[in-house]
């Protein structure tokens, strides 16, 4: 290489460097191709879905940062329901006493298997800001007991829990598509034997109760925020499709959270993982 052209690559080089340094950015925003896209737009689209489903990586503080503004400002066009993962159906009279002002978190924290040990920092401020709203708040996932089961006996597991218990879960027997890309890869982590063919139906479960309960609560014109970890709805799999089985009228959105050493593009393997992407620079200080 001439020593010219040389010199010109090097300088480039410095200088493409020196000003990602100069202008850090805590997050970038993608669209589902893979394009920089504005937070407004993705906002617009929030607001015209029926379902946001905002997968997260739970110990990002950024992204509950964005969860915090995306609430507002849906609730700032007129009611708002917003399901959460992070709490179990079996909790959801404690949390209707807890928004209500009757329990403390305490307290909340002594029903099912509790409150998950990030709440203070990364959940409760959002569910405090529902409570003085008014905004109704739904415990959507599978108490962690039932989804054991399923992971030692499979879906058939549950056709022994008893009718009061069975009120937690949707409708038995749970459609199921072990083919999905998603449940494939589960499956690949824990290669053979009886355990590992369960592995995904565990994950599945989750997934179809999450549904089942964002169906139940979904008032008409109202929308529905959810948060659940990003691999519970990314590639338009896990609840996605669950809805997609339980109420194919909806009108659903996705994002999506990824960690990355750089976000000035998004890589290969993060394109298409949701309507929406946010990428994190791995350098981002977590919560745990």
């Amino acid at each position: 290489m001439p020593i010219r052209t040389f010199l010109i690559v090097m300088l480039t080089a410095y200088l493409t460097a020196a000003a990602g340094q100069s202008n850090p950015q805590p997050y970038a925003l993608f669209d589902q191709q893979g394009k920089r896209t504005k937070y407004k737009k993705m906002i617009k689209a929030a607001k015209q879905a029926d379902v946001i489903l905002f997968g997260e990586s739970h110990n990002e503080a950024i992204v509950h940062w964005l969860q915090n503004l995306v609430a507002r400002e849906l609730r700032a066009d007129g009611e708002l329901t917003i399901g959460m993962e992070m709490f179990e159906a079996d909790q959801q009279e404690a949390l209707n006493g807890y928004l209500a002002g009757e329990l403390k978190a305490e307290e909340l924290d002594e029903v099912g298997e509790g409150l998950w040990s990030n709440f203070k920092t990364d959940y409760q401020p959002l569910v405090d800001w529902a409570a003085a709203e008014g905004v109704p708040v739904i415990a959507s996932n599978v108490p962690r007991k039932y989804a054991r089961v399923v992971f030692k006996e499979g879906f058939a597991g549950l056709e022994q829990l008893t009718a009061d218990e069975k009120k937690l879960l949707p409708p038995l027997p749970v459609p199921y598509d072990a083919s999905l890309p998603g449940y494939v890869k589960m499956l690949e982590m824990m290669p053979g034997g009886h355990a590992g063919s369960t592995f995904p139906m565990a994950q599945a479960i989750k997934d179809a109760t999450m549904a089942h309960w964002i169906v139940q609560h979904k008032r008409p014109g109202v929308p529905f925020l959810h948060l659940n970890g990003s691999y519970h709805s990314d590639d338009f799999e896990g609840i996605g499709w669950y809805l997609q089985q339980y109420a194919p009228e909806l009108k659903i959105m996705t994002i999506s959270t990824v960690n990355q050493p750089g976000i000035s593009t998004l890589s290969t393997e993060n394109k298409g993982k949701a309507n929406f992407t946010i990428a994190v620079p791995e350098l981002m200080t977590k919560t745990y």
